[in-house]
């Protein structure tokens, strides 16, 4: 299973060690040495985890936990703040942000490896999304109701994903046009509504009481 890891960190020496190491440990890493670049590549590709320093030139890490965690989207994204400030408020405050660890600079790179292969031990037990009676396995890509296997294609079951992942806020045509087509995908609306209807159809939701329609907009999963 791939692991994708995005390092936020301007100090380019840093981000070299921390790109080599992880990827000797399997790890697909990309790097980023300021907040445009990241965003950009968080709007195309969804990593599993980011490596997030608090002082980048352009905006403050602060600002990006705030704005990575106002997207439900990126719920199950795992984010360890790398900073060089040692006081516990700014520990606390990160943390009450929606980071989900904090290791101090300069760190030892064993502690890094030690911290990461943790959270990705609890990424690989939690890898399934429940709504109701429907389970998604993401590492098998198997989705089931009342135990019972419902064979979707690639793009029926990235679609339920990303809405089961979003469950609760509205996802429109054209973000499942640009996340599950990708982002210059030359398609009509009309293609994402012939997916949801097989789907639908799959899962047994001919009266749309799981996945809602929102006219003019898209879709959300009833919760």
């Amino acid at each position: 299973m791939e692991y994708l890891i995005y390092s936020v960190e301007d100090d380019k020496d840093i981000s070299h060690i921390i790109n080599v190491t992880l990827k000797k440990q399997g790890y697909i890493v990309d790097s980023f040495y300021d907040g445009k670049t990241f965003f950009d590549a968080l709007n195309r590709i969804k990593p599993q985890m980011i490596l997030l320093d608090m002082m980048l030139p352009d905006i403050s890490g602060q600002e990006i936990l705030k704005k990575v965690r106002a997207n439900r989207e990126y719920d199950d994204v795992v984010i360890i703040i790398i900073s060089a400030n040692r006081l516990t408020i700014d520990k606390v405050d990160g943390l009450d942000l929606g980071a989900d660890d904090y290791i101090e600079k300069p760190f030892d790179i064993l502690e890094l490896m030690s911290r990461v292969n943790a959270h990705v031990r609890r990424y690989k037990r939690n890898r399934t999304i429940v709504v109701d009676n429907i389970i998604l396995d993401l590492d098998k890509h198997i989705c089931t109701k009342d135990n019972e296997e419902i064979r979707l294609t690639v793009k029926e079951f990235d679609i339920l994903e990303l809405l089961f992942a979003s469950r609760g806020d509205v996802v429109t045509r054209e973000d499942l046009l640009k996340k599950i087509w990708g982002q210059d995908a030359a398609l009509e609306s009309r293609t994402v509504d012939m997916h949801v209807k097989s789907l639908r159809q799959k899962i047994g939701d001919d009266n749309a009481n799981v996945i809602v329609t929102i006219y003019g907009i898209g879709y959300k999963v009833n919760v």
